[in-house]
């Protein structure tokens, strides 16, 4: 069994690689999946998170991860995803690949939106938001421009500046140009990607300052109580999902159900119906695409069958 560290995952799974293998990935039907999301019984909010993929012409993985939102205010900080991906040949059930459940974890989710940014986002896309500062918003942004790599002009909007500024100083000489703007809906209005990667409780994006021909990325708001954009942005957008599996929990989705404002019906594809072209995706360039990145052990599998790849060559 091989073990695979948190610097080799980001090493072999680089967001061009691994954008174009979920691409590809996903022209085949949805492997099985079974997702166990379970809470700290203390009631701390933490929880841990077990996720499966099941491909029986290729691997077996499972994820194994807690997530504690307060490791990051432990001294030193702790990240607030921590686990391992495990993986498995699906004829014997022998374990072949042990790696690091954080890097896994940032890598595929990344890459997940930037499958959908290259699905959706105008290829003349040039001003990239991203809306938070924690330890997804350096992947997210290294995976939208990989997708559209028009893309000039990186801005960091955070509820604390200080964070906005250290992921810029982390960014620095990277080939990046990253600026740290405190005016949110300014940011909003010019942006031709905005990619919100928080744990907000309440909508940050106004959906009335969308400007047409933006695509709109949803990462954060796993749960039903959380929110990263209102009831407007759901309303104008296209809108699109990474998979169809667990969205009812995602709260940018089930809030605005919930109240009447859109049906599930609104949701016209996933990556699997994108990527097999039986939906066009953006079909006018002023047209407003919002995506949500759901997740889920599926991608958990796809990302491994990547890595495996990459390490057998």
């Amino acid at each position: 069994m091989q073990l695979v560290t948190a610097e080799e995952v980001h090493r072999l799974l680089d967001y061009p690689y691994l954008i174009d293998a979920l691409r590809r990935a996903h022209l085949g039907p949805p492997p099985f999946g079974a997702n166990i999301v379970a809470d700290d019984p203390a009631g701390t909010g933490n929880q841990f998170v077990s996720l499966l993929g099941w491909n029986g012409h290729g691997a077996i993985a499972a994820k194994l991860v807690g997530v504690f939102p307060g490791n990051l205010q432990l001294d030193p900080p702790q990240a607030s995803v921590q686990g391992l991906v495990a993986v498995f040949d699906p004829d014997t059930g022998t374990p072949k690949l042990v790696a690091d459940g954080e890097a896994m974890t940032f890598r595929k989710t990344a890459a997940d939106s930037g499958l959908g940014a290259l699905f959706l986002a105008r290829e003349d896309a040039e001003i990239l938001l991203v809306v938070g500062a924690g330890g997804l918003a350096p992947h997210v942004i290294a995976a939208h421009c990989a997708a559209r790599p028009s893309i000039s002009r990186v801005l960091v909007w955070n509820r604390t500046p200080a964070r906005a500024r250290a992921l810029q100083a982390t960014l620095a000489g990277r080939g990046v140009s990253v600026e740290v703007v405190s005016d949110l809906d300014a940011a909003v209005a010019c942006a031709d990607v905005i990619s919100c990667v928080t744990m907000s409780r309440a909508p940050l994006v106004k959906g009335a300052l969308l400007k047409p021909g933006v695509h709109l990325d949803l990462v954060g708001a796993y749960r039903p109580e959380m929110r990263e954009c209102d009831d407007t942005c759901m309303t104008r957008g296209t809108l699109f999902v990474d998979t169809r599996g667990g969205m009812e929990s995602a709260g940018d989705l089930c809030q605005p159900i919930a109240a009447g404002v859109i049906g599930w019906d609104a949701i016209q594809a996933d990556h699997f119906e994108l990527a097999q072209g039986t939906h066009p995706g953006r079909t006018r360039d002023t047209e407003i695409t919002v995506c949500k990145n759901v997740g889920g052990g599926h991608l958990d599998l796809f990302s491994a069958e990547a890595l495996m790849a990459r390490l057998d060559t």
